[in-house]
Parts: structure tokens; C-alpha cells; sequence
């Protein structure tokens, strides 16, 4: 079950309210039983090729259906005017070719919103398990960004996230900075990917997602990264990764 809601964030207002979807274990309604909380950037890519942006979402509803996983997914769409997702999705300020320009990096602002005013409204809505080892986080490019950021700044909230195609090329040394400050709690998981066919030399490199990897591991996560032969910068190839970061993330004491 899927439910949408319309939202507006206060301090990231759009002109036309936001959805957030909440989607619910088939047995949530008959059952009294707590479940595991998967957060998620783009809400609007996540189950709905209807509400995707390019017409494509990552078929999260199909996979859960096969899966039957014990777990809610609270996902959250992006701000659509102009640059402004770049925005939210960032948490530094970074400057791009034209016409994007420089960006204000709002990322703090919206894991701030996500922490102390969704997470807790959803685990008073829902019947959740609010604790950090059962609470992670997953998005792709910018959203695979903030991903790696909220694991790492926000380690007290999630304990597990999957950064798909992260966009390391914001600023690789703020990324390492970042990390290399925060030692992790344990147990902090993490699912980094990237694949052959969205790589700019410029810009991404396969090396980038092993060394992200490797700081992670150094400060005490257990990590799992890819890089996948042929594939490019979409929802349908992060779609073919559903079940690999799921299983990696969802083992037997996330979902117990």
C-alpha cells in the first residue's frame, strides 16, 4: 500500500506542494508488529514511471512485491523549479558550467528537515523502529550524494544507506574531509555504485566510488562498491541494482 501526500517544507518551499509517498508492508493492517525505515530521495522516481521525471521510475513497487520485504519506504520528492533540486541535494556550495551557475548547497537544511521533523512524524504516524540500526537512506547522482552525507553527518539517525552514481564531482575533497571527521558507529553499512557508461573523465571516475569506499572503511562502515560494466546515469540501470543494494543493506538484524 502506497500512500501520497501532498507537503510543503518550510524552509525549502516550492511553488506547488511536494509528494511524499509512505509505502506500507502488505500485512501492516494486520498485524501490530514494528518495521524497518528506508528513506529516500527523488520520491517522485521511486514507484510511479507516471510521476518520474523522464517518464522511467526505479520500479521500487514491482520489486516489493516480488520481495515482500517487512519494511516502510518513505520517499520524498525533490523541489522541481530550476536548479533548485541541485540545491537541497547539495550540502556545500559548488559552481557548474552555464547555464547552471553557482549553486547555495541547502544538503544541512534538508537532512535537518529530515531528521527532526519527518523522521519523527513518521515514526508517531507509523508503527516503526525508530532506533538508527533499524532507519537507513538511499538515492542516486545528487541523491546518492546526500546519501553518503546523512550516513556520515546524521550517523546517530541512519546506520545504512546506498548512494547509487553518487555526485562526487560536487567537491572530492570535501567528500573525503567529510568522512575522514566523522568516525563511524557500528554498525554503519554502506551500498556505493557507479557505472562504465556514465563516466566523464572530467567529471566521474571509477577510482572516485573505491576511494569513497575506502575512507568509509578506514572510519568504520562496512562497505559494498560497484562498478557496473555498461551502465549509464538513469533510473532504469539503478533499477537493475534494487536487489543488490537491498540484499547487502536488509540482512537479518536490519529486518529482524
Amino acid at each position: 500500500m502506497i500512500l501520497v501526500k501532498k507537503i510543503q517544507i518550510q524552509k525549502l518551499p516550492t511553488e506547488q506542494p511536494r509528494r511524499l509517498y509512505v509505502c506500507l508492508p502488505k500485512d501492516y493492517e494486520k498485524s501490530d508488529r514494528r518495521y524497518p525505515v528506508l528513506y529516500m530521495f527523488d520520491g517522485h522516481n521511486v514507484f510511479y514511471d507516471r510521476h518520474a521525471t523522464y517518464g522511467k521510475s526505479w520500479g521500487f513497487r514491482e520489486y516489493l512485491k516480488k520481495a515482500k520485504l517487512p519494511l516502510i519506504i518513505v520517499a520524498v520528492a525533490c523541489n522541481p523549479e530550476g536548479f533548485k533540486r541541485l540545491s537541497e541535494y547539495s550540502p556545500w556550495d559548488f559552481s557548474a558550467p552555464r547555464p547552471v551557475g553557482s549553486i547555495e548547497g541547502l544538503g544541512k537544511v534538508t537532512m535537518d528537515w529530515f531528521t527532526t521533523e519527518l523522521k519523527p512524524e513518521i515514526d508517531k504516524e507509523y508503527r516503526t523502529l525508530p532506533d538508527r540500526e533499524h532507519t537507513m537512506i538511499a538515492g542516486s547522482s545528487m541523491g546518492g550524494l546526500m546519501s553518503l552525507y546523512a550516513v556520515v553527518e546524521y550517523n546517530h539517525v541512519f546506520s545504512r544507506a546506498a548512494a547509487l552514481s553518487p555526485s562526487l564531482w560536487i567537491s572530492p575533497s570535501k567528500v573525503k574531509e567529510l568522512i575522514r571527521s566523522h568516525p563511524l558507529k557500528a554498525p554503519t553499512r554502506v551500498y556505493v555504485s557507479m557505472g562504465t557508461g556514465e563516466i566523464d573523465p572530467k567529471r566521474r571516475a571509477p577510482s572516485g566510488v573505491f576511494e569513497t569506499a575506502k575512507e568509509l572503511s578506514r572510519m568504520g562502515a562496512d562497505v559494498s562498491a560497484n562498478v557496473i560494466p555498461g551502465a549509464t546515469h538513469c533510473e532504469a540501470a539503478w533499477e537493475k541494482r534494487i536487489l543488490d543494494f537491498m540484499n547487502y543493506l536488509c540482512d537479518g538484524s536490519f529486518l529482524a
